[in-house]
């Protein structure tokens, strides 16, 4: 996986790279241009950008105490480093360093890994939920070519649009929202029938690979266990807002991180739909996110949404999509490297033993279905 993701990762350099070239041939680069779009951009901004980034990672800490306080109760903050370390790791290793943050709570609170992935799971489920209303909500003030061009990066959803427009709209426009719903009905039905969805899934994939088939039991398992971290409306009524306000905190960052580049009128008068529509641009360039190398992918994909959805020109588009990247992602890199050295936590040590953990986890799930 980890290589296939590397090579994923080169291809989508390489085309970036060509594209770029191809871009310069017809209309040059100006990189002067570029140095006074960065020099003439409203720092504060930045700063308060910066600060509603930290903010939502407090609120993650908090929301992942609450989650698991029917098995164990922890102060509430007591988990925010877990939700910075874990961060930092996926910023500098890649996504395959995702299972840190479970893994550490895990071992901050003494309980079974299992149990965390599971509200790692949970959490997700609530981020794409939140995500998908937000977006679906601001799309409706978005024009249609300004979503179908900030969307052109998306391969499937481009070639739709080509044939079949009216439906590459809808789907952009309320994708996320309708496959948020069917993972809710998804979810209702691992709560009532985990044992036979997850028995019917391994059946179905097995004639495919049987590890597959094995693994996605296990995922559905782990799920069901995570759902046990929500036992009334009030549970999750309270992941629910925590899990939007936190979102929108990130939105305003994101707003705040293109309204600071104030050459750029496009840039500067950016509106907050147009702003959602460049959070998920961002959100979807970085599913894929490998050390370094994925950096630079997700800024090329954020610079088309950009040029796509506000017009603005390569140069300011190129700066507010590096600003974005920095703000975002990366500002939380010095903060948790220090935090990993109070707590004598080796981040790379960390990432392997949580993907040989997970392995183990696995193989023991599979050992106790086949006795």
């Amino acid at each position: 996986m980890k290589k296939n993701h590397l090579i994923l990762g080169l291809v989508v350099l390489i085309a970036l790279v060509a594209l770029l070239y191809w871009g310069r041939s017809r209309s040059p680069f100006n990189f002067g241009l570029l140095r006074s779009q960065i020099a003439l951009a409203d720092w504060r901004k930045f700063g308060v950008a910066v600060l509603c980034i930290y903010l939502a990672y407090v609120i993650r800490g908090v929301r992942w105490a609450l989650l698991m306080r029917h098995n164990k109760k922890v102060a509430l903050f007591s988990l925010v480093g877990t939700q910075v370390m874990g961060f930092t790791a996926v910023a500098l290793i890649g996504r395959v360093a995702d299972l840190v943050r479970p893994y550490l709570v895990a071992k901050k609170t003494t309980q079974p890994l299992s149990s965390q992935i599971a509200v790692y799971i949970v959490e997700r489920l609530f981020d794409a939920g939140s995500m998908a209303l937000i977006f679906s909500v601001a799309m409706i003030w978005v024009p249609t070519d300004e979503i179908l061009r900030a969307t052109a990066h998306s391969g499937p959803l481009a070639k739709l649009a080509v044939n079949h427009r009216d439906q590459a709209l809808l789907f952009a426009r309320f994708g996320g929202l309708a496959l948020t719903f069917f993972g809710a009905l998804f979810m209702i039905a691992i709560r009532w029938a985990s044992g036979a969805v997850a028995a019917f899934s391994e059946r179905a994939l097995s004639p495919i690979s049987k590890n597959l088939g094995q693994a996605v039991g296990n995922k559905i398992r782990a799920f069901r266990a995570g759902l046990d971290t929500m036992r009334s409306f009030a549970d999750f009524a309270t992941t629910a807002g925590l899990s939007l306000g936190m979102w929108l905190i990130i939105a305003y960052a994101y707003y705040d991180g293109c309204a600071a580049f104030v050459a750029s009128p496009q840039l500067a008068a950016i509106s907050a739909p147009k702003t959602v529509l460049l959070m998920i641009a961002s959100g979807g360039a970085s599913i894929i996110q490998l050390p370094v190398l994925g950096w630079f992918s997700q800024i090329g994909l954020v610079v088309v949404a950009i040029v796509g959805a506000l017009g603005a020109s390569p140069e300011a588009a190129t700066a507010c999509a590096t600003a974005l990247l920095v703000v975002t992602f990366l500002s939380i890199i010095p903060v948790g490297l220090i935090w990993a050295q109070f707590e004598h936590v080796s981040l790379r040590k960390i990432a392997v033993e949580s993907g040989h953990a997970e392995d183990e986890l696995a193989e023991d799930s599979s050992t106790e279905r086949d006795a």
